[in-house]
């Protein structure tokens, strides 16, 4: 697990992903349509991406993909990324990580 905290401080926005998940790709969407440049780790890619998987599940990502941290802190998956950002609350958040600048 404190590797996947480590990795999720890297950047403003980190998004933990499998490259066959939809939601996946409709949250890396979101984020590329703001503007921002979130670091992308492919689970399903990388060598330790099975590990990965079981910390992001012990740290209460059901299912474990998409996973997004802003500013170091789990935020959610994407349902509540979704939720952040229909209440607007998104890119605040972004705005205060860093990640969003306008």
């Amino acid at each position: 697990m404190e590797g996947v905290k480590k990795l999720a401080s890297e950047k403003p926005v980190v998004i933990f992903s499998k490259t066959s998940c939809c939601m996946s790709h409709t949250i890396k969407s979101l984020f590329y349509d703001f503007g921002v440049d979130p670091k992308i780790y492919e689970i399903d890619e990388i060598p330790r991406g099975r590990e990965i998987e079981q910390a992001l599940l012990t740290l209460g990502c059901d299912p474990s993909v998409p996973a997004v941290f802003i500013g170091g802190e789990f935020a959610g998956g994407a349902n509540e990324i979704m939720s952040l950002h229909i209440k607007r609350d998104l890119k605040p958040m972004l705005k205060k990580a860093g990640a969003l600048w306008v």
